[in-house]
């Protein structure tokens, strides 16, 4: 009885509680929860970026790319998003009105594997060592000890994969995906007119194709059988410009004033209830009307412009020889919490190298000596102005800064 006893009060202080062993986020394949806010992340193809992301694109979010001039660097972001995709085994949806959307699968840039990663970035550096060796600066001793800075931003742990721009993607890997095209000049010979709700008609055409493809694919949760789940990237390009039909970028007060911030709002809330992510280059500096981009930023969850020196002063300035262009992060999302992690979206450039394209902080050269000639200096004082956001101090007049 004594024993009976003690079992049942065993028995009654015992829990049902057991522990999961681990999470629903991370079964979907190429993608991990946040740290920050329990969001499931996916890479963006690029590592710094995800950096300066928060750690990456969160499922069921819209990264908006502000077009360069040229289109050069921003439609490099856009195949990066494409690439990861399909080394992960993501499903692909791709867009665009003036670029076939097969022409974009092929130009999209080959992964790099971890060694040959490595060997790209020791390139120069035995011999950026040798030469720090022979003629090293002497600084003062305070500085010394000081811990160096990272020149890219990165996170302490592994996330997405690196590219080489000067190859494309091999067939093979394309076989284990599927991707799904849109390109506006074939749905227009299907049909001619369409418009409703006050929207474009390339716009609802591109609507009702997304929603059918989150629908019939499962991307909204709808088929419960379904036991491998899979994550949707889309990708439309060059949205907003006069091949979509759009007159926000010839007019100040055009026609649809209204279509392309519609079609944006309708995005974001089947991106919301899907297993789905979506990267859209727009061409921002074209827009006539700054208040049209200015509700396009708010309807999307992350916007990053990228400011090309192609054709500009800053081209041949001294202040950004190393580098090829501005980044400028305008929107972090706010997924889970009031306020957003903006440490490391100040001060950033990038440039492309003979094989990686990278995102760094960007860094002022030093003082140079005193066997420059005056008018050097100030030049390059007069270039410190140019800085949008800055970096540190700025000079002031035509004084240089003193170390």
């Amino acid at each position: 009885m004594a024993a009976a006893a003690g079992g049942a009060a065993r028995g009654r202080g015992a829990t049902s509680f057991q522990r999961r062993a681990g999470s629903r986020l991370a079964a979907v394949a190429g993608t991990r929860p946040s740290v920050r806010h329990g969001q499931l992340l996916l890479s963006s193809g690029l590592p710094s970026l995800d950096c300066v992301l928060g750690g990456g694109v969160a499922v069921g979010t819209l990264l908006l790319i502000e077009e360069d001039k040229y289109s050069l660097y921003s439609n490099l972001l856009f195949k990066y998003f494409l690439a990861e995709g399909v080394v992960c085994g993501h499903d692909l949806f791709v867009a665009s009105a003036n670029e076939h959307p097969d022409d974009i699968l092929k130009e999209l840039p080959a992964p790099l594997l971890d060694d040959t990663y490595r060997n790209e970035l020791g390139e120069e550096a035995p011999a950026v060592k040798s030469d720090d060796f022979q003629d090293s600066m002497k600084i003062a001793w305070r500085y010394q000890n000081l811990p160096k800075i990272e020149a890219s931003p990165t996170s302490s742990t592994k996330f997405g994969h690196y590219y080489d721009v000067s190859k494309t993607m091999s067939a093979e890997l394309f076989q284990s995906i599927k991707w799904h095209s849109f390109y506006l000049p074939e749905e227009l010979s299907l049909q001619p007119k369409m418009k409703t709700c006050n929207m474009n008609g390339a716009y609802t055409r591109l609507l009702q194709s997304i929603q059918r493809i989150i629908y019939q694919e499962g991307f909204n949760g709808s088929d419960p059988q379904k036991k491998q789940k899979n994550i949707l990237r889309i990708g439309i390009q060059s949205l907003g410009s006069m091949f979509w039909g759009d007159d926000i970028c010839s007019s100040d007060t055009p026609e649809d004033i209204h279509s392309l911030t519609k079609f944006l709002y309708v995005l974001r809330g089947l991106l919301r209830k899907s297993l789905s992510a979506c990267i859209i280059t727009v061409p921002a500096h074209l827009i006539q009307n700054k208040a049209i981009m200015e509700r396009v930023t708010n309807l999307s969850d992350m916007v990053v412009g990228l400011e090309s020196f192609i054709g500009s002063e800053r081209e041949t300035n001294p202040l950004y020889k190393d580098y090829h262009g501005l980044v400028h992060v305008h929107q972090i999302p706010r997924l889970n919490s009031l306020i957003c992690d903006v440490s490391d979206t100040k001060d950033l450039a990038f440039r492309l190298k003979r094989k990686l394209f990278t995102i760094e902080r960007l860094h002022l050269p030093p003082d140079l000596s005193d066997t420059v000639s005056r008018a050097s200096k100030q030049d390059l004082a007069e270039s410190a102005k140019l800085l949008s956001s800055g970096c540190g101090a700025m000079a002031i007049g035509k004084k240089h800064l003193d170390f």
